[in-house]
Protein backbone atom coordinates (compact mmCIF):
# COMPACT_ATOMS: atom_id res chain seq x y z
CA UNK A 1 0.00 0.00 0.00
CA UNK A 2 1.35 3.40 -0.99
CA UNK A 3 1.85 6.00 1.74
CA UNK A 4 2.06 9.74 1.56
CA UNK A 5 5.52 11.27 1.32
CA UNK A 6 6.85 14.77 1.72
CA UNK A 7 9.89 16.54 0.36
CA UNK A 8 11.31 19.86 1.47
CA UNK A 9 11.72 22.32 -1.41
CA UNK A 10 14.76 24.41 -0.39
CA UNK A 11 14.83 26.13 -3.79
CA UNK A 12 11.41 27.70 -3.16
CA UNK A 13 10.56 30.63 -0.86
CA UNK A 14 7.73 32.98 0.14
CA UNK A 15 6.94 36.65 -0.42
CA UNK A 16 4.05 38.32 1.43
CA UNK A 17 1.90 41.00 -0.20
CA UNK A 18 -0.31 42.66 2.43
CA UNK A 19 -2.80 45.50 2.61
CA UNK A 20 -6.29 46.42 1.43
CA UNK A 21 -5.22 46.76 -2.24
CA UNK A 22 -3.34 43.44 -2.41
CA UNK A 23 -5.81 41.71 -4.78
CA UNK A 24 -6.17 44.59 -7.22
CA UNK A 25 -2.42 45.24 -7.13
CA UNK A 26 -1.49 41.72 -8.21
CA UNK A 27 -4.44 41.52 -10.60
CA UNK A 28 -2.83 44.13 -12.85
CA UNK A 29 0.50 42.33 -12.91
CA UNK A 30 0.16 38.55 -13.14
CA UNK A 31 -1.35 36.13 -15.64
CA UNK A 32 -4.03 34.59 -13.42
CA UNK A 33 -7.09 35.92 -11.59
CA UNK A 34 -6.26 36.87 -7.99
CA UNK A 35 -9.97 37.24 -7.16
CA UNK A 36 -10.19 33.43 -7.30
CA UNK A 37 -7.80 33.00 -4.35
CA UNK A 38 -9.58 31.79 -1.21
CA UNK A 39 -8.65 30.15 2.07
CA UNK A 40 -8.70 26.73 0.38
CA UNK A 41 -7.85 27.60 -3.23
CA UNK A 42 -4.55 28.82 -4.64
CA UNK A 43 -3.65 29.90 -8.16
CA UNK A 44 -0.48 29.47 -10.23
CA UNK A 45 0.58 32.47 -12.27
CA UNK A 46 3.45 34.25 -13.96
CA UNK A 47 4.84 37.76 -13.98
CA UNK A 48 5.85 38.73 -17.50
CA UNK A 49 7.80 41.46 -19.24
CA UNK A 50 5.82 44.06 -21.13
CA UNK A 51 6.67 42.01 -24.24
CA UNK A 52 5.02 38.90 -22.79
CA UNK A 53 8.18 37.00 -21.83
CA UNK A 54 8.57 35.03 -18.59
CA UNK A 55 10.04 36.68 -15.50
CA UNK A 56 8.78 34.72 -12.47
CA UNK A 57 6.29 31.99 -11.66
CA UNK A 58 4.42 31.86 -8.37
CA UNK A 59 1.66 30.21 -6.40
CA UNK A 60 -0.66 32.76 -4.79
CA UNK A 61 -2.53 31.68 -1.66
CA UNK A 62 -4.43 33.38 1.15
CA UNK A 63 -2.34 34.04 4.24
CA UNK A 64 -3.43 35.42 7.61
CA UNK A 65 -5.65 38.51 7.49
CA UNK A 66 -5.06 40.93 4.61
CA UNK A 67 -2.11 38.98 3.25
CA UNK A 68 -1.46 36.99 0.10
CA UNK A 69 1.52 34.63 0.12
CA UNK A 70 3.52 34.17 -3.08
CA UNK A 71 5.53 30.95 -3.27
CA UNK A 72 8.32 31.43 -5.79
CA UNK A 73 11.98 30.67 -6.55
CA UNK A 74 14.19 31.30 -3.51
CA UNK A 75 17.25 32.50 -5.41
CA UNK A 76 15.19 35.07 -7.31
CA UNK A 77 12.78 36.06 -4.51
CA UNK A 78 14.67 39.17 -3.35
CA UNK A 79 14.68 40.61 -6.88
CA UNK A 80 10.98 39.80 -7.30
CA UNK A 81 10.11 41.45 -3.98
CA UNK A 82 12.06 44.55 -5.01
CA UNK A 83 10.31 44.66 -8.41
CA UNK A 84 6.87 44.34 -6.81
CA UNK A 85 7.81 47.14 -4.43
CA UNK A 86 8.60 49.39 -7.40
CA UNK A 87 5.23 48.63 -9.00
CA UNK A 88 3.09 49.44 -5.98
CA UNK A 89 3.15 53.23 -6.50
CA UNK A 90 0.13 54.52 -4.54
CA UNK A 91 -1.40 51.09 -3.92
CA UNK A 92 -2.06 50.38 -0.25
CA UNK A 93 0.18 47.32 -0.07
CA UNK A 94 3.40 46.23 1.55
CA UNK A 95 5.78 43.66 0.08
CA UNK A 96 7.91 41.50 2.39
CA UNK A 97 10.44 38.82 1.45
CA UNK A 98 9.84 35.99 3.96
CA UNK A 99 12.46 33.63 2.50
CA UNK A 100 14.25 33.32 5.85
CA UNK A 101 11.03 32.93 7.82
CA UNK A 102 9.26 30.09 6.00
CA UNK A 103 9.80 26.52 4.79
CA UNK A 104 8.27 25.23 1.59
CA UNK A 105 7.45 21.53 1.27
CA UNK A 106 5.26 19.27 -0.85
CA UNK A 107 3.18 16.26 0.20
CA UNK A 108 2.63 13.76 -2.62
CA UNK A 109 1.22 10.32 -3.21
CA UNK A 110 -2.27 8.87 -3.78
CA UNK A 111 -5.01 11.12 -2.38
CA UNK A 112 -2.51 13.66 -1.02
CA UNK A 113 -5.38 16.12 -0.55
CA UNK A 114 -6.51 14.02 2.43
CA UNK A 115 -3.57 15.51 4.32
CA UNK A 116 -5.47 18.81 4.45
CA UNK A 117 -5.88 20.85 6.54
CA UNK A 118 -2.42 21.06 8.15
CA UNK A 119 -2.55 22.93 11.43
CA UNK A 120 0.20 25.52 11.82
CA UNK A 121 0.81 25.86 8.09
CA UNK A 122 -0.74 27.25 4.94
CA UNK A 123 -1.38 24.26 2.68
CA UNK A 124 -3.14 23.89 -0.67
CA UNK A 125 -3.63 21.40 -3.49
CA UNK A 126 -1.29 22.20 -6.37
CA UNK A 127 -3.54 24.12 -8.80
CA UNK A 128 -1.61 22.86 -11.84
CA UNK A 129 -2.34 19.14 -11.41
CA UNK A 130 -3.75 17.36 -8.34
CA UNK A 131 -1.23 14.56 -8.99
CA UNK A 132 1.49 17.01 -7.90
CA UNK A 133 0.12 16.90 -4.36
CA UNK A 134 -0.20 19.52 -1.64
CA UNK A 135 2.14 22.49 -1.21
CA UNK A 136 2.93 23.42 2.40
CA UNK A 137 4.17 26.81 3.66
CA UNK A 138 5.28 26.60 7.29
CA UNK A 139 7.41 28.58 9.76
CA UNK A 140 11.11 28.04 9.09
CA UNK A 141 12.49 24.86 10.60
CA UNK A 142 9.09 23.33 11.37
CA UNK A 143 7.83 21.67 8.17
CA UNK A 144 9.68 18.36 8.47
CA UNK A 145 8.67 17.73 12.10
CA UNK A 146 5.10 18.92 11.44
CA UNK A 147 4.60 16.52 8.53
CA UNK A 148 6.42 13.60 10.14
CA UNK A 149 4.16 13.95 13.18
CA UNK A 150 1.19 13.35 10.87
CA UNK A 151 2.65 10.01 9.76
CA UNK A 152 3.88 11.33 6.40
CA UNK A 153 7.20 9.82 5.35
CA UNK A 154 10.17 12.03 4.47
CA UNK A 155 11.52 11.55 0.95
CA UNK A 156 14.49 13.11 -0.84
CA UNK A 157 13.81 15.93 -3.26
CA UNK A 158 14.72 13.55 -6.09
CA UNK A 159 11.55 11.54 -5.39
CA UNK A 160 9.34 14.55 -6.00
CA UNK A 161 11.47 15.61 -8.97
CA UNK A 162 10.86 12.21 -10.58
CA UNK A 163 7.09 12.79 -10.30
CA UNK A 164 7.29 16.34 -11.66
CA UNK A 165 9.46 15.32 -14.60
CA UNK A 166 7.26 12.37 -15.46
CA UNK A 167 4.24 14.68 -15.55
CA UNK A 168 6.14 17.22 -17.66
CA UNK A 169 5.56 20.24 -15.42
CA UNK A 170 8.10 23.10 -15.54
CA UNK A 171 9.92 24.38 -12.45
CA UNK A 172 10.60 28.10 -12.67
CA UNK A 173 13.65 29.42 -14.50
CA UNK A 174 15.20 25.94 -14.65
CA UNK A 175 12.74 25.25 -17.46
CA UNK A 176 11.64 28.75 -18.45
CA UNK A 177 14.49 31.01 -19.62
CA UNK A 178 14.01 34.45 -18.06
CA UNK A 179 12.93 37.17 -20.52
CA UNK A 180 12.67 34.54 -23.28
CA UNK A 181 10.06 31.86 -22.49
CA UNK A 182 6.44 32.22 -23.63
CA UNK A 183 3.64 30.93 -21.42
CA UNK A 184 1.84 28.95 -24.11
CA UNK A 185 5.04 27.14 -25.07
CA UNK A 186 5.44 26.21 -21.41
CA UNK A 187 2.12 24.60 -20.49
CA UNK A 188 0.60 27.53 -18.61
CA UNK A 189 -2.71 27.30 -20.46
CA UNK A 190 -3.47 23.63 -19.73
CA UNK A 191 -1.89 23.83 -16.25
CA UNK A 192 -4.25 26.61 -15.14
CA UNK A 193 -1.67 29.40 -15.10
CA UNK A 194 -3.54 31.88 -17.33
CA UNK A 195 -7.02 33.35 -16.99
CA UNK A 196 -8.43 34.45 -20.35
CA UNK A 197 -11.38 36.40 -18.91
CA UNK A 198 -9.60 38.65 -16.43
CA UNK A 199 -8.67 42.25 -17.16
CA UNK A 200 -5.37 43.53 -18.48
CA UNK A 201 -2.06 42.48 -17.00
CA UNK A 202 1.52 43.05 -18.01
CA UNK A 203 2.41 41.03 -21.13
CA UNK A 204 -1.22 40.07 -21.84
CA UNK A 205 -1.23 41.23 -25.48
CA UNK A 206 1.43 38.83 -26.74
CA UNK A 207 0.06 35.96 -24.64
CA UNK A 208 -3.43 36.41 -26.10
CA UNK A 209 -2.12 36.81 -29.65
CA UNK A 210 -0.10 33.60 -29.33
CA UNK A 211 -3.25 31.71 -28.34
CA UNK A 212 -5.81 33.12 -30.72
CA UNK A 213 -3.53 33.10 -33.75
CA UNK A 214 -2.29 29.58 -32.99
CA UNK A 215 1.33 30.70 -33.07
CA UNK A 216 2.79 27.88 -30.95
CA UNK A 217 5.35 25.94 -33.01
CA UNK A 218 7.39 24.47 -30.15
CA UNK A 219 6.78 23.66 -26.52
CA UNK A 220 8.02 21.87 -23.41
CA UNK A 221 7.62 18.09 -23.25
CA UNK A 222 8.55 15.43 -20.71
CA UNK A 223 11.14 13.11 -22.23
CA UNK A 224 12.73 9.78 -21.35
CA UNK A 225 16.50 9.76 -21.62
CA UNK A 226 18.10 6.55 -22.84
CA UNK A 227 21.74 7.00 -21.96
CA UNK A 228 23.66 9.58 -19.90
CA UNK A 229 21.53 12.57 -18.86
CA UNK A 230 22.59 15.55 -21.02
CA UNK A 231 23.38 18.82 -19.25
CA UNK A 232 20.71 21.55 -19.24
CA UNK A 233 20.98 23.52 -22.45
CA UNK A 234 22.22 20.57 -24.50
CA UNK A 235 20.97 20.70 -28.08
CA UNK A 236 18.55 18.03 -29.31
CA UNK A 237 19.00 16.87 -32.89
CA UNK A 238 16.90 15.12 -35.52
CA UNK A 239 18.73 13.95 -38.65
CA UNK A 240 21.57 16.35 -37.93
CA UNK A 241 19.28 19.37 -37.43
CA UNK A 242 18.82 21.09 -34.07
CA UNK A 243 15.16 20.84 -33.04
CA UNK A 244 15.24 21.68 -29.34
CA UNK A 245 17.15 21.60 -26.08
CA UNK A 246 17.23 19.89 -22.70
CA UNK A 247 16.06 21.90 -19.69
CA UNK A 248 15.86 20.41 -16.16
CA UNK A 249 16.39 16.69 -15.61
CA UNK A 250 17.16 13.91 -13.13
CA UNK A 251 17.93 10.24 -13.64
CA UNK A 252 16.35 9.06 -16.88
CA UNK A 253 13.81 11.90 -17.12
CA UNK A 254 13.97 15.50 -18.30
CA UNK A 255 11.99 18.44 -19.60
CA UNK A 256 12.83 19.47 -23.15
CA UNK A 257 11.81 22.29 -25.47
CA UNK A 258 10.99 20.71 -28.84
CA UNK A 259 9.63 21.75 -32.18
CA UNK A 260 6.22 20.14 -32.60
CA UNK A 261 7.00 18.55 -35.96
CA UNK A 262 10.00 16.74 -34.47
CA UNK A 263 8.44 14.87 -31.55
CA UNK A 264 7.80 11.63 -33.49
CA UNK A 265 11.34 11.42 -34.82
CA UNK A 266 14.51 9.70 -33.62
CA UNK A 267 15.97 12.39 -31.37
CA UNK A 268 19.41 12.54 -29.78
CA UNK A 269 21.20 14.85 -27.34
CA UNK A 270 24.88 14.40 -26.52
CA UNK A 271 25.28 10.60 -26.13
CA UNK A 272 21.65 9.86 -25.31
CA UNK A 273 18.48 8.99 -27.17
CA UNK A 274 15.58 11.33 -26.34
CA UNK A 275 12.03 9.96 -26.35
CA UNK A 276 9.28 12.60 -26.01
CA UNK A 277 6.03 11.76 -24.23
CA UNK A 278 2.66 13.53 -24.39
CA UNK A 279 1.08 13.66 -20.92
CA UNK A 280 -2.69 13.39 -20.55
CA UNK A 281 -3.05 17.05 -19.60
CA UNK A 282 -1.35 18.38 -22.73
CA UNK A 283 -3.31 19.63 -25.75
CA UNK A 284 -1.48 19.58 -29.08
CA UNK A 285 -2.65 21.30 -32.25
CA UNK A 286 -3.97 19.07 -35.01
CA UNK A 287 -1.13 17.91 -37.23
CA UNK A 288 -1.53 17.89 -41.04
CA UNK A 289 -2.43 14.45 -42.45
Amino acid sequence: MSVLQFSLLPHRAVIAVSGPDRIEFLQGLISNDTTKVTADRAIWAALLTAQGRFLNDMFVVQGVGETLLLETERERAPALAKKLGLYKLRSKVTVEDRSAAMDVAVVFGPAAAKALPIEGAVAFVDPRLPELGVRVLAPAGTAAAMLSARGISAAPLEAYEALRLELGVPDGSRDLPVEKALLLESGFDELNGVDWQKGCYMGQELTARTKYRALVRKRLFPVRVEGPLPAPGSAIHLDGQEVGEIRSGSGDRAIAMLRLEAIRGALTAADARIVPEVPLWMRLPEQPA
